[in-house]
């Protein structure tokens, strides 16, 4: 787990103020009044270090942009796209050989996570952690889906409106549920979590 100890952040004027899901309220404003608090935060949604490097990387560039987003609230939306960005190539790694050569879009991927994987909302600890649902957010039952998101961000404008809440924990869930058995193969061999 990275603690992004070679970026520097000074404390605030202002608190930094975020929608994002919180024990039992998925509907939640987080306050956070130090720069340590922040850093603690962003660095706590780490993805489990017995993922693939490749994948590691390509998530802590999201954190990192989220960090930073205590400079520029709006590189939090940057955050989300390199987050999505992490998960898409996560569920390419693990799901990419079982579909169709014609439905290996992002959205397909997600969507077989749900369909032929078997995820539930009591596979997502911040779903089951905060109440609420992710589950539509893989298909096209709930708009905009994940891919959608990742679509207006890629496309459109990325600094864009606000932060999707609790979207970079919501990844990390994923991207180690993607992984599981990876993680519990390494665990049996003693790798360090």
């Amino acid at each position: 787990m990275s603690t992004f100890s070679h970026i520097t952040l000074e404390d605030r004027d202002e608190p930094l103020t975020l929608a994002w899901p919180a024990t039992g309220n998925a509907a939640a404003f987080l306050h956070f009044d130090r720069a340590d608090a922040w850093r603690g935060f962003i660095a706590g949604l780490g993805i489990d270090r017995r993922i693939p490097e490749i994948i590691q990387r390509k998530f802590v560039r999201a954190q990192t942009l989220y960090l930073l987003g205590w400079i520029d609230f709006s590189l939090i939306k940057a955050g989300e796209l390199a987050a999505l960005i992490a998960l898409e190539r996560a569920v390419m790694d693990r799901h990419g050989g079982e579909l169709l050569k014609r439905k290996r879009g992002f959205a397909a991927r997600l969507k077989h996570m749900v369909t032929a994987d078997g995820l539930t909302g009591r596979d997502i600890p911040t779903v089951e952690r905060c109440g609420g649902t992710a589950i539509g957010q893989f298909a096209v039952d709930v708009h905009p889906t994940l891919a959608e998101r990742r679509n207006t961000l890629a496309y459109g404008d990325p600094f864009d409106g606000l932060p999707t809440g609790g979207l970079l924990e919501l990844v990390r869930d994923l991207i180690n549920y993607a992984y599981r058995d990876c993680i519990a193969e390494a665990a049996s061999l003693g790798a360090p979590t």
